[in-house]
């Protein structure tokens, strides 16, 4: 079902979702590459590109105040630019992105030459309108706050949920990737999508081809899955990064958080695969990479080693002579934590009062990147606090804190971090935050023109994404002042012996894992992950932002009814298998007992002489044999072939005798525990078997307490005759032997031994019981000491992967595909009859 949020204005071949954006002008040709509509002159290189999609193109725009004209340079700080050094010098780039500037719609077409031919950038242009609900609606004002775990709780604490900017968002993304497909070749480039403003992107991308290499990351935090649900378009965006082939975080708390909303919102599984985290898609396997993003190394030196830098560092150093220096650099919004740093600083002078006049923080504040009262009110609370508190503790000459609030050049950033005797980083939520990394390398370079040895301390807030790669830090937790007050005392007074072993252990990892070190890491597992897009076959499924890509075997295939009926017709004997729930049945159905039309087709193919049908079924046989008491040459094998019936006049055979059930009594008692323990689990009671369900359960909690129980009862059962089994949400125990694939076998034999081997064998089942049907049945036929070689059908149904060569869509399909079988015997049984007649008249 399409969900409100998607349906209606999610036609991807025609998008007039708002008119606020007009169309984007056609990227101008010749292209060094592209993909067009079919009969157009494609041009192509042999070499694979990377292709870099950002919301901004790694390029200053410039306007001529007399002339008009626009010029473009690199910009040396933009991450998609610094990416290129983890890659040889003859990688081709190509970058999508839109622009720092707004460019007349009249001047688009001439732009667009310009950025595509010097500096081989595709722009996305959008109208200011679609630019102002997209990025500072959407982005910044609902999607932002709430990854960084900001719920807007009431009208005037963060923006309410807006369906308008969601609309504006999906049209964005629409208008990006249009751009990308006008110049991508999806068999050869690689697509690397940046951050959040594009999380559906991978959508619209995966629809105009199947086989595009998608990899993306996200530079911000990923929610726990309670705050993450709260987002009414939770499942779109889900969806459309798991349309990539590889997607990244920072750290593992933000790839936790994502495979867990992944598993309570979509009910996907995740496994470790050879050390690399990966889960099931609809057949195709979505890889997660957890490396966080490094610094330009030569870029940082190269501002160390300007003659302004040095300059301003000793001016720097003469200014504060005598003080201990503590730096902190962030960003002027409420998730750095500046005012809950000066009150940590307050915490100090108050506590340490030996600090007292020999300490400073310089807080360097950046401008905002977002507005509103929320940012407003963080800039009046920092100002009055640092206000208060050098009135409180400061003195002639000497201020505790040194507010800097306006745009600092590099070189000056460079000489405080150089200064600097700590670096105090104490933001409540952050991405990443590359100023610990920044600090290490400049407390190393070339301002210090002696060889003494390097040293620095860093206090760090432990929300942050850099947190995890610095383990020589001292980690914070920010809403804890005395706490942080107490971590800068320490690192203030640490000895400088350790103080120089913290720094070298910082500065090796920082400077191998630099920002082109997580590039060609990426990028490498991004092709790892693509290597298998041609093994398989594809097929989009799937409406608006639910498209996604069913990938399968190349041999598997639906199973017709023209396809199968001339076999069928020419086989002598028949054995045919049919699972009961979710093959006859609807696993939905309120009423499990089958319709009218499920019995006439079985009974139709029942009175066929050819024909052995059995209905192989975990349910027991009290319930199979009373609902399916009209079909009396019906077989039955319940409980998963503990329990065979040839038809209705045999009695249930069993392999195992009421003694050999020991082990209950000692599974149940164990199972119950669990039961108690686990909210929302449950036990199912059989004949054959005991279940334990954890279906209903927290999904997290319940898959944790099935692989303990699993452990324990296969510790308690170690010398018992039985075996225990994961499955779907199950932990099951039943006695060795028993299974769907030993039942088949049970009766092919049986048909051998009556000397009426199988010409044909149908099989066809939906679950995971059912591959073990699939399994044992394809090895019975093929086993040499039965001297048979039928024809089989094994069929699953759903698309999905199986063990099984065909399948059938749904229940509808299946019972389409055995009428059609029932018809033909009819119909070979009437041409028999008219045979006869026909002779006895001759």
């Amino acid at each position: 079902m399409v969900t409100r949020s998607c349906a209606n204005f999610l036609d991807v071949s025609s998008w007039h979702l708002l008119d606020i954006s007009p169309p984007p002008p056609p990227t101008p040709r010749p292209l060094p590459r592209a993909m067009t509509v079919p009969g157009n002159e494609v041009t192509s290189s042999p070499r694979e590109r990377k292709i870099i999609v950002a919301n901004t193109l790694p390029l200053q725009s410039k306007r001529d105040s007399e002339t008009g004209k626009w010029s473009f340079s690199w910009d040396e700080d933009s991450l998609q630019l610094q990416l290129k050094d983890g890659f040889p010098p003859e990688t081709e780039f190509l970058y999508v992105g839109s622009l720092n500037a707004d460019v007349e719609p009249i001047e688009q077409e001439q732009v667009s030459q310009t950025l595509l031919t010097e500096f081989n950038s595709v722009a996305t242009f959008l109208s200011r309108e679609l630019q102002e609900m997209y990025y500072r609606g959407f982005c910044k004002h609902q999607l932002w706050p709430l990854f960084h775990y900001m719920l807007p709780m009431f009208p005037d604490h963060g923006d309410r949920f807006d369906r308008k900017l969601w609309q504006a968002y999906v049209s964005a993304n629409k208008i990006f990737s249009d751009r990308v497909m006008e110049v991508i070749n999806p068999e050869d480039d690689y697509v690397w999508i940046q951050d959040y403003h594009l999380m559906v992107l991978p959508t619209f991308l995966r629809k105009r081809s199947n086989r595009i290499k998608l990899g993306f990351f996200l530079h911000s935090p990923f929610p726990s899955s309670e705050i993450y649900r709260t987002l009414p378009v939770r499942d779109e965006i889900l969806r459309g990064l798991l349309n990539c082939d590889l997607i990244g975080f920072h750290t593992f708390d933000y790839a936790r958080h994502f495979l867990s909303c992944c598993s309570r919102m979509l009910g996907l599984d995740y496994q470790s695969k050879r050390g690399h985290i990966g889960l099931d898609y609809f057949g195709r396997t979505v890889f997660i990479k957890i490396l966080p993003v490094g610094v330009h190394m030569g870029r940082l030196e190269s501002v160390l080693n300007l003659p302004s830098t040095a300059a301003k560092t000793r001016e720097i150093q003469e200014e504060f002579k005598g003080k201990k220096l503590v730096l902190g650099i962030d960003d002027m919004d409420i998730f750095k934590g500046i005012s809950l740093k000066l009150l940590a600083m307050e915490s100090l002078f108050n506590t340490y009062w030996h600090m007292r006049g020999k300490v400073v923080l310089v807080q360097i504040v950046n401008p905002a990147r977002t507005s509103g009262k929320d940012v407003e009110e963080a800039k009046r609370e920092t100002y009055v606090t640092a206000k208060r508190i050098n009135e409180r503790y400061g003195s002639p000459g000497y201020k505790p804190i040194v507010l800097i609030d306006r745009l600092v050049p590099r070189y000056e950033k460079s000489a405080y971090y150089a200064a600097a005797d700590c670096c105090l980083v104490n933001a409540v939520r952050d991405g990443m935050n590359l100023v610990p990394y920044k600090y290490i390398v400049c407390r190393q370079g070339g301002t210090l023109k002696d060889s003494s040895p390097r040293t620095s301390t860093l206090v760090v807030s432990e929300f942050i994404g850099c947190s995890p790669s610095l383990s020589g830090a001292i980690r914070v937790n920010p809403w804890d002042v005395d706490d942080v007050a107490q971590a800068v005392n320490s690192a203030l007074k640490m000895s400088e012996a350790e103080k120089q072993l913290r720094h070298e252990k910082h500065y090796h990892y920082i400077s191998t894992h630099d920002v082109g070190y997580w590039a060609k890491s990426f990028m490498q597992d991004l092709e790892r992950a693509c290597k298998d897009h041609y093994s398989k076959r594809c097929w989009g499924i799937g409406f608006g932002l639910g498209f996604r890509v069913l990938s399968l075997s190349p041999s598997f295939r639906k199973l017709s009814v023209e396809h199968i009926v001339p076999v069928y017709r020419k086989a002598q004997r028949r054995a045919i298998f049919l699972d009961y729930d979710g093959t006859l049945v609807p696993e939905s159905s309120i009423t499990q007992d089958p319709s009218v039309e499920v019995l006439s087709v079985l009974k139709a193919l029942c009175e066929d002489p050819k024909n052995t049908v059995f209905i192989v079924s975990g349910r027991g046989p009290e319930s199979l044999s009373e609902w399916l008491s009209p079909c009396e040459n019906l077989g039955i094998a319940a409980e998963h072939g503990y329990f065979i019936r040839w038809n209705s006049k045999n009695e249930w055979e069993t392999c195992y005798s009421s003694t050999g059930t020991e082990w209950k009594a000692m599974v149940e008692p164990v199972m119950r525990s669990y039961m108690e323990a686990t909210d929302g689990s449950s036990i199912e009671f059989k004949e054959s078997a005991l279940v334990w369900h954890h279906q209903d359960a927290d999904p997290d909690f319940g898959s944790c307490q099935a692989k303990e129980l699993l452990d324990h009862l296969e510790s308690v059962l170690a010398n018992e005759p039985v075996v225990v089994k994961r499955g779907q949400h199950i932990v099951e125990v039943k006695p060795q032997g028993v299974s769907k694939g030993l039942a088949c076998e049970k009766v092919i034999r049986g048909m051998v031994e009556r000397g009426e081997p199988p010409e044909m064998v149908i099989c066809i089942g939906d679950d995971r019981s059912d591959e073990d049907m699939f399994e044992g049945m394809l090895s019975t036929v093929t086993n040499p000491e039965l001297l048979i070689q039928p024809e089989v059908f094994a069929c699953t149904v759903g698309r999905k992967p199986s063990k099984a060569k065909y399948f059938l869509d749904d229940v509808a399909d299946v019972l389409k595909l055995l009428k059609g079988l029932g018809d033909s015997s009819s119909s070979l049984k009437t041409t028999s009859h008219t045979e006869v007649a026909f002779e006895s008249i001759i």
